[in-house]
């Protein structure tokens, strides 16, 4: 039985704790919070602590997973957390992906422990998808769609905004650019041209709502590339109106085979999700079982999805695995 900590318990620490319950094999150790642990209110029966005691728990854990924000909390905990323990985190900043990797493997590395960065299901269960389709199709296309659904990360960067009391964001698929993809015809597309962008902003009373728009609109790696729009909201329009978690996407590849490419070949991986951070726990919490197997190959250092083998996820034996899904 792995003892599997959640340091950060918002609507992802909530998903991970329902998710472990899913799972004979692991158990949840505590959940670790920077707020006031009496103040948590989990859905079970689970010891609750203050993030400055996780260190104390070195050697008492198989593995830590991190379900803080991909802006500013990841690039920090990741790292320091791989110092004392495996740990798995979503980390969906695409374009820092390589920087973050690399300051997570040298601290993995240099302690002996194992961490998997990028998990959920973009970066994560997609990216897995896009590899597979340009090695089945190399006389092909890629692409990828997400929403219409609420990004997580992109919420929490407004959230992070001077000004700004809550927020959530919407990513919105274009729809000429989806039937040109699912037609065969291998546009040239943009990242303008596949997404919108659609924010609703809970501003602070007297704050500057202009600033705040603006902000959002240049933000590099989150909406800078997008057409964005603002709405200015009220709290209760956004618990009305805005308050669930929905999201899902696509993952194409089109490609051309035969002697003289004269047929059309297309992969769609789809996701519809009623709640995306229930999904992304449940990602999380089977590479939080893979992280633990390689730790005990001896497999160090800083790992994402690709370095993963399908059995390592599953609690199933290889045997099983074979009589069951293959």
């Amino acid at each position: 039985m792995k003892k599997i900590a959640i340091c950060g318990y918002g609507n992802l620490g909530r998903g991970v704790e329902l998710a472990l319950g899913n799972c004979p094999d692991m158990e949840l150790a505590g959940v670790f919070t920077r707020r006031d642990p009496k103040s948590v209110v989990t859905v079970t029966d689970v010891p609750k602590y203050r993030m400055e005691e996780l260190p104390g728990f070195a050697g008492k854990i198989d593995a830590v997973i991190l379900c803080g924000g991909s802006s500013t909390d990841l690039p920090v905990q990741t790292p320091k957390c791989a110092e004392l323990f495996n740990v798995v985190d979503s980390f969906d900043t695409h374009a820092r992906i390589p920087e973050h990797f690399a300051n997570v493997d040298a601290a993995a590395k240099a302690h002996g422990t194992t961490a998997l960065i990028s998990g959920g299901w973009d970066p994560g269960l997609f990216s897995l998808m896009r590899v597979y389709g340009d090695a089945v199709l190399p006389n092909g296309g890629s692409y990828t769609f997400w929403g219409r659904g609420v990004s997580q990360g992109h919420s929490d960067a407004i959230r992070r905004i001077p000004g700004v009391v809550d927020a959530r964001q919407y990513t919105v698929p274009i729809e000429s650019a989806l039937e040109q993809v699912r037609a065969g015809k291998q546009p040239d597309l943009t990242t303008r041209d596949k997404h919108l962008r659609e924010c609703y902003v809970v501003a602070q009373e007297g704050a500057d709502k202009a600033a705040i728009e603006e902000t959002i609109k240049t933000m590099p790696n989150y909406f800078a590339d997008y057409d964005t729009t603002v709405e200015f909201v009220t709290p209760e329009e956004l618990k009305k109106n805005h308050s669930a978690l929905p999201h899902g996407g696509m993952v194409f590849r089109t490609g051309k085979t035969g002697e003289n490419n004269e047929h059309n070949q297309c992969i769609e991986y789809r996701l519809e999700l009623d709640s995306n951070p229930e999904f992304t726990a449940g990602v999380l919490v089977a590479l939080a079982r893979a992280v633990c197997r390689l730790s005990e190959r001896g497999e160090h250092g800083c790992k994402t999805i690709f370095d993963i083998a399908p059995a390592d996820l599953s609690p199933l034996s290889r045997e099983e695995l074979r009589k069951q899904l293959l």
